[in-house]
């Protein structure tokens, strides 16, 4: 239990570093991407969401085989 709790942790530390790298750098480029974000629909956003989760999923899968 607490390797998965340490596995989950280092996870969300690691998402958190890609999250704030563009804002950090590219102050921006990163308002602007945000300004597109807000004015797309919906489903553009919901089919963003699910490629990028399958291509998680993809690599978890591929990393811990």
């Amino acid at each position: 239990m607490q390797e998965l709790l340490h596995s989950l942790l280092v996870g969300l530390s690691l998402l958190l570093i890609a999250e704030g790298v563009l804002p950090f750098l590219k102050p921006n480029l990163w308002r602007e991407m945000m300004v597109k974000a807000i004015s797309s629909s919906d489903r553009s956003l919901r089919l963003l969401g699910a490629v990028s989760m399958f291509l998680g999923l993809t690599l978890l899968f591929l990393t811990r085989s």
